[in-house]
């Protein structure tokens, strides 16, 4: 393929996926975070095995950046999935106030 048609590609891939994730309700977004975190976990095992195979320096650069940012999605994806579960859980209570002794 030439350069235009795979920018082409990139720039209607970037069009449909931002309308069908803006179209998503909030009651899915939590299990939507958890595909992405699992797609996620593909890069970063992409990124090492790039790195295995690696013979010049800017494949190790690809690999490195690869799981760095694979990786991040990651940690960022569950921080925001338990933030997103914690504000549909109820609320936690106390060990003192739950009327038992533990002395």
């Amino acid at each position: 393929m030439d350069l235009v048609t795979e920018i082409t590609i990139l720039v209607l891939a970037a069009f449909v996926g931002f309308e069908v994730i803006s179209k998503v309700p909030a009651t899915l977004h939590t299990p939507l975070m958890s595909q992405t975190n699992a797609i996620h976990g593909i890069v970063v095992l992409g990124g090492l095995i790039v790195i295995g195979y690696a013979d010049a320096p800017l494949d190790y650069v690809i690999g490195l950046l690869a799981i760095i940012f694979g990786t991040i999605n990651i940690v960022g994806g569950f921080m925001v999935t338990d933030r997103m579960l914690e504000m549909f859980g109820g609320k936690k209570k106390n060990r003192s106030d739950s009327g038992e002794d533990h002395e």
